[in-house]
């Protein structure tokens, strides 16, 4: 992430060749435009994993419901079609992160920030030792 983080600023430099230069430096309305489709695309790919596992699942319910057996569990034997959602899923979200960063690059937003905001969330006990957070007085919520 920390590399990606940094190639992304290096890019603001870059001429208007660089995709990422140009989501930086030009419309504001298109770095938004990629990071909404992109989350939508995230939401999609999401639910043809679920449709898979859950197709799946009832195809192995049924199998034992049809020879009459009530197991204590199923054997579920998920198809290639399920490893390539999860394929499609994870370089969807590759995509959305993508375009979170240049969004939040753009803003002078950098990653340490955007962790210590993510660190902010956790309790005591969740939050590794040694965590970043934001200051209490850079918190501004209603």
């Amino acid at each position: 992430m920390e590399a990606l983080a940094a190639t992304i600023a290096a890019r603001r430099e870059a001429g208007e060749e660089s995709y990422t230069h140009r989501l930086l430096v030009g419309s504001v309305d298109a770095p938004l435009k990629k990071l909404m489709e992109e989350a939508g695309e995230v939401a999609l790919a999401a639910k043809d994993v679920e449709g898979w596992a859950t197709s799946s699942v009832a195809a192995a319910l049924g199998f034992d419901a049809a020879r009459g057996a009530q197991p204590d569990a199923v054997d579920v034997q998920l198809p290639a079609e399920y490893g390539q959602a999860v394929d499609h899923l994870r370089y969807e979200a590759a995509d959305v992160v993508y375009h979170l960063l240049v969004v939040l690059e753009r803003y002078g937003v950098g990653l340490e920030e955007f962790a210590a905001e993510l660190n902010n969330r956790m309790t005591e006990q969740e939050r590794p030792d040694g965590a970043i957070r934001l200051k209490d007085e850079y918190v501004r919520r209603r």
